[in-house]
């Protein structure tokens, strides 16, 4: 008995010491100097394919196209992780229907962020319907298309809530034209799957919104790297992966990278860096060493889907619907039942139910999380689990899940659904931050975050929702806070001919909101009907849209 226990002890002690080993083990990138001889310096290079890289190197392109940008992307091609298809619901999310976008605290609706969220969008069409113009994205029924977005409650308590947020909502010109009712017949016409064999004595509640929209942003980024290929001074390296990323004594960056197919390993300099690797931004922004990079830790979410392409079932639903959380659940609990449109086929998705993988990106490792993992972050890792026990418990029930009880859950917004019509399709792997700053607990976060290293010479995003849907604004910023000098004087012209309300508030311009919209949807072919008449005080912004 003595000796076992000895030998459990023994290998306690080298467990601890193996533990202690690895997580005080160096990882910063450490690139020789002797292996850069030679090496070129380039202006940017963009780390992943995605649609953050994508639209930021369209914008340099447009602002500065003599500057010499690289992108490096780990698989084969372009789009394949986040930005696919059906590796994402597809949303353009405008807080229309997104409930949890509207918390309500002391009987009162807090409708900020909707209405941020519905502002970044609104950029987001604006750059869209410039490439649209300039032929850079082509056909838009090729990547976006106007899907009614849909709030849909049953309960007293829920229809309550809704009617608040209606009245909220509606007083501000980005919600104009919201419809609300609690009539099921009127709920029927706009979305018959969710009323068809519903109990016609429950209390239900609706609100539309015409100018919704579905996207496939895969397609969008294919597109415009598709463009970007066509610039000389425009490189793209698939099948690399980025192997070490180390800043250099004048400011530069090297980057080391390994070509997968034959194993060729290669450097290059550059004077900006940007990260758009998905749920791998957290490892990368490691190998740089930088203080401010050593706060953030992730916690890996995947999410399934039940999807359809029976016709009988799609022919009936063309609309966004979003339900409201059940109380305590987490943010990204939210169900929603939606119409999809890939490559020209239409589907039907819901969901979507979580699953768990220490994957980084639905194409990565299960040692992502672990290797993710040192003696910076680790505490933060422990204490935002246990302040979360709640969300550890969803995703394990969540994890538990028959396909059975998925189709229960499918049934609250569709009764008449059947087990045979419906399949389960694996979403992408989305990477929540953990971040700890000096003074302050270690959070949890649900949204994106912009990382810039104190020069401002390397930037990473981070988070996910809304992402790809507010990339545009979201690389705006980015470009706002790397390039501030010429964002505000030699770019600022060609920014405005992008994004014709670029530095105006359209939640408090109502009638310049209307032109706005009634310029992209008619370039994209949205659903929107015009409000107002032509104003002469929008005249110079009405010039770079006409």
């Amino acid at each position: 008995m003595k000796k076992v226990f000895k030998w459990v002890l023994i290998s306690l002690c080298i467990s601890i010491l193996l533990g202690y080993i690895f997580l005080f083990r160096p990882i910063a990138s450490s690139i020789n100097i002797t292996q850069q001889k030679n090496t070129p310096t380039i202006d940017v290079v963009l780390i992943g394919g995605g649609i953050m890289s994508a639209t930021l190197g369209t914008y340099l392109y447009e602002l500065e196209p003599n500057w010499k940008v690289q992108m490096f992307e780990r698989l084969d091609q372009v789009a394949e992780e986040s930005s696919k298809g059906l590796n994402n619901a597809g949303t353009g999310h405008s807080g229309f229907m997104e409930m949890n976008y509207t918390p309500e605290k002391n009987n009162q609706i807090n409708i900020q962020k909707a209405v941020t969220t519905a502002e970044q969008f609104e950029v987001s069409k604006q750059f869209w319907a410039y490439q649209v113009k300039h032929h850079i994205l082509h056909n838009p029924k090729s990547f976006i298309h106007p899907v009614p977005h849909v709030a849909f409650v049953w309960g007293k308590q829920n229809v309550d809530f809704l009617k608040k947020r209606y009245a909220s909502m509606t007083q501000n010109p980005l919600f104009y034209g919201m419809k609300y009712t609690e009539n099921p017949i009127e709920i029927e016409k706009w979305a018959p799957l969710i009323m068809h064999g519903r109990n016609l004595k429950e209390k239900v509640a609706a609100t539309h919104m015409d100018v919704g929209s579905d996207i496939n942003y895969g397609e969008i980024t294919k597109q415009l790297i598709q463009h970007l290929t066509t610039n000389p001074n425009f490189h793209l390296n698939t099948s690399t992966e980025v192997t070490g990323i180390s800043q250099n004594n004048d400011k530069t960056w090297t980057i080391s990278y390994l070509n997968l197919k034959n194993n060729q390993k290669g450097y290059i300099r550059t004077k900006y860096v940007f990260i758009g690797a998905g749920g791998a931004t957290i490892k990368l922004l490691q190998y740089t060493g930088l203080k401010e990079a050593k706060q953030y830790a992730g916690f890996p979410i995947g999410g399934t889907f039940l999807i359809t392409d029976n016709p009988t079932i799609t022919a009936q639903h063309t609309a966004k619907v979003y339900g409201r959380a059940e109380l305590g659940a987490p943010p990204m609990s939210v169900p929603h039942i939606d119409t999809r449109y890939i490559d020209g086929k239409k589907y039907v998705l819901f969901g979507p139910f979580a699953t768990y993988s220490n994957k980084f990106l639905k194409h990565g490792s299960q040692s992502d999380l672990l290797m993710a993992t040192h003696q910076n972050n680790i505490i933060p890792m422990l204490s935002v689990g246990f302040k979360n026990l709640d969300l550890v418990q969803y995703l394990i029930d969540q994890v538990m899940m028959s396909k059975q009880e998925q189709l229960k859950e499918l049934r609250k917004y569709y009764p008449e659904a059947k087990s045979k019509d419906w399949n389960l399709s694996q979403g992408g792997q989305r990477v929540q931050i953990i971040k700890k700053d000096s003074d302050q607990p270690a959070v949890l976060k649900f949204g994106t975050e912009i990382f810039a290293s104190p020069d401002g010479t390397l930037t990473a995003l981070l988070g996910a929702s809304p992402g790809a849907s507010t990339s545009s604004y979201i690389m705006l910023t980015l470009l706002e806070q790397v390039f501030p000098k010429q964002v505000s004087s030699t770019w600022n012209h060609k920014i405005k001919k992008i994004v014709p309300s670029y530095q105006q508030e359209l939640s408090k311009d109502p009638i310049l909101l209307d032109h706005i919209r009634t310029y992209t949807s008619s370039t994209l072919g949205l659903d929107y009907t015009s409000r107002t008449t032509h104003n002469k005080d929008h005249q110079p912004i009405l010039n770079t849209i006409h």
